[in-house]
């Protein structure tokens, strides 16, 4: 049987100390990610009933800056799909439900 040694010594806290953020970048980041969501979350409602009703439960990759959206049942086509129309666009994935929410707890 391999015995554990009691020599390991404890990390005093962050491989990269210099590379944290500071709270206003954090606080800066919280706020576009937020604004992000909200930006799609309002495309999102405004064709969710529309497409609920024969695609419950595909997936739906939203890119806010065009409005534009990309549905699919399969999770890796649509984010292909989408991939290909906004190559360097940040982007959304959602469930078409009555939630948006992806997947089971």
């Amino acid at each position: 049987m391999t015995q554990l040694s009691n020599n390991r010594i404890p990390r005093p806290g962050r491989i990269f100390p210099e590379r944290q953020l500071s709270p206003e970048e954090k606080a800066k980041r919280k706020a576009e990610d937020e604004a992000f969501y909200q930006r799609c979350r309002a495309i999102f409602e405004r064709v969710q009933p529309e497409l609920i009703k024969d695609h419950y439960d595909w997936f739906i990759v939203i890119e806010p800056d065009s409005g534009d959206y990309v549905i699919d049942p399969d999770e890796k086509v649509a984010r292909g799909k989408a991939r290909e129309k906004h190559p360097n666009k940040m982007r959304l994935i959602a469930c078409i439900n009555e939630t948006g929410t992806c997947g089971r707890i």
